[in-house]
């Protein structure tokens, strides 16, 4: 940073002199009075305020790309219109580790936001945590922008989005805060798919949408590691059987499936299996 010295209280003075004429003798004026004129010093710059953290609260229009940046700068939009995302959580970013600032696309800044968001979703949500694994509402989360942090933006966005299909988002003209304890928006919203999970031309839709069946229960797996396909059928199979039964309209014919999670799933943290029935 450069800075500029000034000089305050500097004094100018002016002075006139008659000079003497030919053969004349000189007529001595008197002495001028000095003026004085003060320079103010050049007041420091000052830092411009960080860029304003997102409201809480807030609805957006983002499409299914936008959601899965790690970034946004797209305006609000009212959320009494069709909207994709609602702002359910502002929180403030942890960057400052021993002393020494992190930057904000640093792992260990990301990981604190990637628990927080989903840590966060239930309270909004409401119901209970088997409603919400049933159901297609996910989390996402936004951070500032490199430039925005290095104004000063410290603030992490969680979002609530709904999947309504294979890279398709839901757009609600409400906003979905306890949308899990209101039976109408719960079943909109619940996973039911095109066909059975075991078939080739299944796809996860919102009940909302046109579909033939509907995930009915989580089964939690208590494992450490994840315990492989085979483990994961023994667990599901028989839980599911009798969740198919529940819900059949004829004890004596039903037909009953489950999903179990893939490794990589498994390492994301769905470690629960879904039983599906025909709906």
């Amino acid at each position: 940073m450069t800075r500029r010295r000034t000089t305050s209280g500097a004094v100018v003075l002016t002075a006139m002199f008659v000079l003497a004429g030919c053969g004349g003798s000189a007529e001595e004026e008197p002495a001028p009075t000095p003026t004085t004129t003060a320079v103010a010093p050049t007041p420091p710059p000052t830092a411009a305020p960080p860029p304003k953290a997102p409201a809480k609260g807030a609805c957006y229009g983002l499409t299914y790309q936008q959601v899965l940046a790690p970034t946004s700068a797209e305006p609000p939009t009212a959320c009494g219109r069709a909207h994709t995302s609602e702002t359910y959580a502002v929180g403030e970013l942890d960057t400052v580790v021993d002393g020494h600032l992190l930057a904000v696309d640093s792992d260990r800044v990301q990981h604190q936001v990637s628990t927080a968001c989903p840590a966060a979703l239930l309270d909004f949500l409401g119901g209970d945590q088997e409603a919400l694994r049933l159901s297609m509402f996910r989390p996402l989360w936004f951070t500032p922008s490199v430039a925005q942090s290095d104004k000063g933006a410290n603030w992490y966005r969680c979002d609530v989005v709904v999947v309504a299909a294979d890279r398709q988002l839901a757009q609600p003209d409400s906003t979905l805060a306890g949308a899990l304890a209101k039976p109408a928006l719960r079943d909109r919203y619940a996973m039911c798919g095109t066909d059975a999970p075991d078939a080739d031309d299944f796809e996860r839709v919102i009940c909302g949408a046109e579909h033939s069946w509907r995930a009915i229960q989580v089964v939690p797996v208590d494992s450490r590691t994840y315990p492989g396909v085979a483990a994961l059928r023994d667990r599901l199979e028989s839980p599911c059987e009798d969740a198919g039964l529940d819900v059949a309209a004829d004890p004596l014919s039903y037909r009953w499936g489950y999903e179990y999670p893939t490794e990589e799933q498994w390492d994301m943290g769905q470690t629960w299996g879904l039983c599906w029935a025909p709906d």
